[in-house]
C-alpha cells in the first residue's frame, strides 16, 4: 500500500514541472550568474525572470525580492538586519509567543545583545490582539514580527490591522509567511507589511531557497559578507537552479491556489468531522474559521500523540505531533501551551497537513484507522 502524506506543513514533494524546470540549470544552463559570458548570461537572465514572477505573485516589484536559503534565513536576516541597522536608536522587539523557533530563537540572541523583547500572549484560538501590539509599541521599538499563519494550529492572524499599527507608529513590521504563502492570499501592499518571509520546500519547490521582500527605504544590513550579490545584502553565488524552482513552483499556485484552497478546506473538514464523530473527548486546536485551508490539529485525551503517530505510519499515514522543527522536543509545545492547552493534552496532539495528491478516499481511510488506533491506545492507558 501507498504512503498517505498528511505532513505538507513540514514539506512538500517537488512537483514534477518544478523539477524539469530546474534540470536544465544543473546540466545545460550550469553557469554563475554573476559570469559575464553566455553560460553566465543564461542564468542571470533565469533569475531576473524569477525574481519577476515572485514579485508579481507578491505585489511588488522584482528589486524588492531578496533570494536566500530558506525561511529561517529570511526571519534571520529580517530582525537581526533591522536590529543591527538601528541598534544606535532602537533597541526593542515585539513578537509573539507562537512564533516559529526561525523567530523566537532570534529575538532570544537579540536580547543577549542587549535589546528588550515583548512576546505577546494569544487568545485560546492562537489569535493576536491588535490591541495588544498597540500597547507594546514605544518610541524604541525597532520591529514587529508576527507570522501570518501558525505553523502547528493554523490559525491566521490579522496581519493587515497590525501593519497599520506598525505603519501609524513608524516602525517596520515582519512577517514570516513560509506557511501561508501559496494557500492564502499574500500581497504585500494589502498586509502593510515592509518584510515578508517565505520558503520554496513549503509550496511543491525545491528545499534550501527562500526568499525575503524587503520594502524601499528599509533600513537593514546582510547577515553575511562577501560579493556584491543580490543588492550586495546577501553575499554567495545565487543557487540557480533552487531560484527556478522557486519561481516555477509560485507560477504553478498562482493559477489555482484559490480553487485547491476550497478543496483542501473540504478535505480538511471532511477529516474534522470524521474525527469528531467516531472518537470521543477530542479537541479542536487553533481557530475554527481562520485557519489555513489544509490545516488541522487535534488534541486526543488519555493518550500519547508520539504514540498515535508511529501507530499511524504503520498503517502508512503520515502525520505530525507538532512542528517539524521542534519534533525531536519532549517538552510540549510551545504553540499550545500559550494558547491554554493543558501539557497531558498538549502531548496527545496531532497535526493533519493536506496537500494536492490528498483525496476523499484517503481522508476516509484515515478516520478509519485513527479511529481504531485511538480505541486501542486508551484501552492500554492508565489515565482513562
Amino acid at each position: 500500500m501507498k504512503n498517505i502524506y498528511l505532513d505538507h506543513s513540514a514539506t512538500t514533494p517537488v512537483d514534477s514541472q518544478v523539477l524539469k524546470a530546474m534540470l536544465p540549470f544543473y546540466k545545460s544552463q550550469y553557469g554563475n550568474a554573476s559570469s559575464v559570458h553566455i553560460k553566465g548570461r543564461q542564468a542571470r537572465q533565469a533569475v531576473d525572470e524569477a525574481r519577476q514572477k515572485i514579485g508579481d505573485f507578491l505585489g511588488t516589484e522584482p528589486v524588492d525580492i531578496i533570494f536566500t536559503s530558506g525561511g529561517t534565513e529570511s526571519d534571520n536576516f529580517a530582525i537581526k538586519g533591522v536590529c543591527q541597522a538601528l541598534k544606535d536608536k532602537k533597541d526593542h522587539i515585539i513578537t509573539s509567543k507562537i512564533e516559529h523557533p526561525a523567530v523566537l530563537n532570534v529575538c532570544e540572541f537579540m536580547a543577549k545583545q542587549g535589546f528588550k523583547v515583548t512576546s505577546l500572549d494569544v487568545d485560546k484560538f492562537g489569535l493576536i490582539d491588535p490591541g495588544d501590539v498597540k500597547k507594546a509599541i514605544t518610541p524604541k521599538t525597532a520591529i514587529i514580527s508576527i507570522m501570518q499563519a501558525n505553523n502547528e494550529v493554523g490559525t491566521i492572524q490579522p496581519i493587515a490591522e497590525i501593519g497599520k499599527l506598525a505603519k501609524k507608529a513608524g516602525v517596520y513590521f515582519h512577517t514570516d509567511a513560509v506557511q501561508s504563502f501559496g494557500k492564502i492570499a499574500v500581497d504585500v501592499e494589502d498586509l502593510n507589511v515592509d518584510m515578508l518571509s517565505v520558503s520554496g520546500h513549503k509550496l511543491y519547490g525545491p528545499k534550501g531557497i527562500g526568499a525575503l521582500y524587503i520594502r524601499k527605504g528599509v533600513k537593514i544590513l546582510p547577515l553575511q559578507h562577501g560579493g556584491h550579490h543580490e543588492r550586495r545584502l546577501r553575499a554567495g553565488t545565487e543557487n540557480v537552479p533552487g531560484i527556478v524552482g522557486l519561481a516555477k513552483a509560485v507560477e504553478l499556485i498562482k493559477i489555482d491556489y484559490k480553487k485547491e484552497g476550497k478543496r483542501l478546506t473540504a478535505l480538511r473538514d471532511r477529516l474534522c468531522k470524521g474525527l469528531q464523530k467516531n472518537i470521543t473527548d477530542i479537541q479542536l486546536n487553533g481557530h475554527p474559521e481562520e485557519r489555513l485551508p489544509g490545516n488541522l490539529n487535534v488534541s486526543f485525551k488519555y493518550i500519547e500523540g508520539e504514540s498515535l503517530t508511529l501507530n499511524l505510519d504503520l498503517k502508512h499515514i503520515c502525520v505530525a505531533t507538532g512542528s517539524a522543527c521542534t519534533s525531536g522536543s519532549l517538552e510540549p509545545s510551545h504553540v499550545l501551551s500559550a494558547m491554554g492547552i493543558s501539557p497531558e493534552l498538549s502531548h496527545g496532539s496531532i497535526r493533519f497537513s493536506l496537500g494536492r495528491q490528498n483525496t476523499t478516499e484517503e481522508v476516509d481511510y484515515v478516520v478509519k484507522q485513527t479511529t481504531a488506533i485511538v480505541e486501542k491506545l486508551r484501552r492500554m492507558s492508565p489515565l482513562v
